[in-house]
């Protein structure tokens, strides 16, 4: 650490925060990029706003708590975290309106000039239109909606966080005012406002199909118009002055003090709770809202800074657009769906032990199918000669095969030992679910360790065989989840390597038995030997270039952010180490600082699959070494969180991998690359052959996945002759 503090400068670093932030503009760019189709813009605006509300309920709220303790340390770039929140305001709100503008200028036109209309105003109804949404609102809306008025008796209700809702402003009519004396001889009514608030059920619809003008055309009416428009059934004894709606984010990050908590399980569920009443970080409301009901807001959710009032020039969460993207009759407005491919080792019905004994296999999805890892444990859930499955999750499906194979393996009689991460932020509900289903179908759960994220990737199957006991391993970069499988870039490893199968045992007793090893085979484990492994991968090959030798580091991640790995980046730079880095989100790291990151070159890839894969390569003197696994170059994944890492030795596999890492930086259509300002550029294409990696990848799968057999061929029917 010490030969690495002249590269600690906070000039050096970029914060992670607003680097985040240019992340999200990277994926807004891909809404404005008129040569994709028209539906995938809108997925990309609406996975924005999904982002941008995580983004508040967990970072900012995090850095709000920092400032309400009195925190001032800064971090990497310097920043406190008040610092922090003013740069960050200043940048979403630049960000808001490009996301709104895009939206507006751009994508409402282009869907109306194919006949698809979504009306955020009831005027714009024609007169069949208001009809129909009006019997709609009486037949499926009213009857579920609940108006809470605001009164000395009834005070401001919870409102629970990222629900969209509907405030009004009342006032009493003529026949129920109060004659107030103004002087002697005279009467006065006394005009009584009054405020209300309405939810808006997200067990409906947000998008209401009303009949359209033209045939074939398809037209929508947004829910909270709909009720805006019949406001007034709600509240008879009102004149409604006019209505609006809101939407707050709530602080959503939990606190829990494991080490006082008896039951991790019980100590969760009540902190989820939480987070409905959480302090409020962010109000948005319409950008034209009543002044006195704007005020009324603040007032009642204590909101002190107008820093945390968004004014939204169209609709409030835009999360909705990902509804639109299965409209029917819009194949031309989408992507052409790939399949995922089978893997050739692993042909359809094939044993899969067999196939892993034959030799180590990669997968790599969504290119190639996940069904060989639900396949995996399906088998040996079944398989008579399979004794024992250990396995972690840290996200699941929500209705997972591969959970349903555990608990049927359990009730089958084998050993079944499941971590399940309870911590895995925004799905502890979820875990807590399926925690409680293994431990009632006799699975020995445990419940994660106390400190720690576990957030690696391993399945480990014991069989008894001929020869002995064999150890069956899988290891990937992504989640035990059939359905992000489909979305999500990550690789895999079959294998039964013997002495991976050795460190997935002790891996299994670390975290069951608190053992630790005294050494590992081949697998490399956070939080205490993986940060100490790659700082020497990283100085081995600087000392290679400063000895005058080839030397050359590429590296992919989701996020690179840790100050210490930066810093040892920045040293092997400036001796001449060509390194690469693939980093979809944050970066912390600056390139073309003189003297220390000219030879580092970063570039982020946002394509119609999320980057999700770890892979990390050393020429290593033409020794290469090539590792994937579960962690980022973050602190929380290598301090924090059990994660693993493990080599590829196999040479075939090997050099598939690094052809995933080829292409991936030949890519000159999706990758954005990092600019010495800190601004990402796409590459100009002009006069170059059109590299899109991912659609290379899909190619690939499709071309080397195995021919189904022609079944005419071998079967042969013959008519039978009619009698005679």
């Amino acid at each position: 650490m010490d030969n690495l503090k002249e590269y600690m400068n906070p000039e050096y670093f970029e914060n992670r925060e607003l680097s985040w932030l240019k992340f999200e503009v990277r994926c807004l760019n891909e809404a404005r990029d008129k040569s994709i189709p028209l539906l995938e813009r809108l997925k990309f605006v609406s996975i924005t706003s999904s982002n941008l509300d995580e983004f508040f309920m967990v970072r900012v709220a995090s850095l709000r708590d920092m400032v309400h303790a009195g925190y001032k340390k800064p971090d990497i770039a310097g920043m406190t975290a008040s610092e922090q929140l003013k740069a960050i305001n200043h940048d979403t709100r630049e960000l808001v309106e490009l996301q709104y503008s895009t939206y507006n200028r751009s994508l409402l036109p282009l869907l109306h000039n194919r006949g698809i209309y979504i009306i955020d105003a009831f005027e714009d109804l024609n007169q069949e239109q208001a009809e129909y949404a009006d019997r709609y609102f009486d037949e499926n809306v009213y009857p579920v909606l609940t108006p809470m008025a605001v009164d000395a008796s009834r005070p401001f209700p919870l409102i629970r966080n990222k629900t969209l809702n509907i405030v009004a402003l009342l006032e009493k009519k003529p026949e129920t005012r109060v004659l107030v004396k103004k002087d002697k001889g005279s009467k006065k009514e006394k005009n009584v406002y009054e405020y209300a608030t309405v939810q808006v059920p997200s067990v409906l619809p947000r998008l209401v199909p009303v009949p359209s003008a033209k045939e074939g055309d398809q037209s929508f009416l947004l829910l909270e118009q709909l009720i805006e428009k019949n406001i007034s059934k709600l509240f008879s004894n009102y004149n409604v002055v006019c209505a609006y709606p809101y939407r707050i984010m709530r602080n959503a990050d939990l606190t829990i003090d494991e080490d006082e908590a008896e039951d991790l399980l019980k100590e969760i569920e009540k902190q989820l709770k939480k987070r409905q009443w959480g302090e409020v970080i962010r109000l948005e409301v319409e950008d034209k809202i009543d002044k006195r009901l704007l005020k009324f807001l603040q007032q009642e959710l204590h909101i002190e800074s107008e820093d945390d009032i968004y004014e939204i020039n169209g609709p409030i969460d835009l999360t909705f657009l990902m509804k639109m993207y299965g409209l029917p009759g819009c194949d031309d407005l989408r992507y052409q769906q790939h399949v995922p491919q089978r893997v050739p080792q692993i042909p359809q019905g094939a044993n899969i032990f067999e196939a892993i004994k034959k030799g180590d296999i990669l997968l790599h999805h969504p290119y190639q199918s996940f069904d060989p890892v639900v396949e995996f444990i399906r088998q040996a859930a079944k398989d008579p000669d399979v004794l024992a499955i250990k396995q972690t999750l840290y996200r699941v499906s929500g209705n997972s095969p591969i959970i349903a194979s555990l608990a049927q393996a359990a009730e089958n009689g084998k050993q079944v030992t499941v971590l399940v991460e309870l911590k895995a932020r925004f799905d502890e509900e979820n875990n807590i679910v399926w925690a409680k289903k293994l431990e009632k179908a006799g699975c020995h759960v445990i419940y994660g360790l106390v400190g720690l994220k576990t957030h690696s990737k391993i399945a480990l199957v014991v069989r008894k065989e001929d020869e002995g006991i064999c150890r069956y391993v899988h290891l990937g970069t992504g989640n035990y989840n059939d359905s992000t499988a489909k979305l999500y870039t990550d690789c895999g490893i079959f294998t039964c390597s013997e002495a991976i199968g050795e460190d997935a045992t002790a891996v299994f007793n670390m975290l069951s038995g608190y053992s630790e090893p005294l050494s590992w085979n081949r697998l490399v484990v956070a939080p205490i030997w993986l940060r100490n492994k790659f700082l020497k991968l990283i100085a081995r090959e600087a000392e290679h270039a400063r000895a005058g030798r080839e030397a050359k580091i590429t590296a992919k991640m989701n996020s690179l952010c840790d100050a210490e790995i930066i810093a040892a980046l920045y040293d092997a730079s400036a001796a001449g180490v060509e390194i690469n880095l693939l980093v979809r989100g944050i970066c912390c790291l600056k390139v073309g600082i003189p003297g220390i990151s000219e030879n580092i070159h970063v570039r982020s890839i946002v394509g119609n699959y999320l980057e999700h894969s770890r892979i990390f390569y050393f020429y290593n003197d033409g020794q290469e070494e090539v590792y994937m696994g579960s962690a980022d170059w973050m602190p929380r994944n290598l301090d924090r969180r059990v994660e693993i890492i493990f080599p590829v030795e196999d040479p075939v596999l090997k050099d598939k991998v690094l052809h995933i890492l080829e292409v991936e930086f030949a890519d000159n259509v999706k990758a954005n690359i990092l600019q010495p300002d800190g601004l990402y550029e796409k590459i100009d294409k002009r006069g170059k052959q059109r590299i899109n990696s991912q659609q290379i990848f899909c190619d690939e799968a499709d071309e080397e996945a195995p021919k189904p057999k022609d079944v005419s061929k071998e079967r042969v029917f013959t008519p039978a002759e009619p009698v005679t």
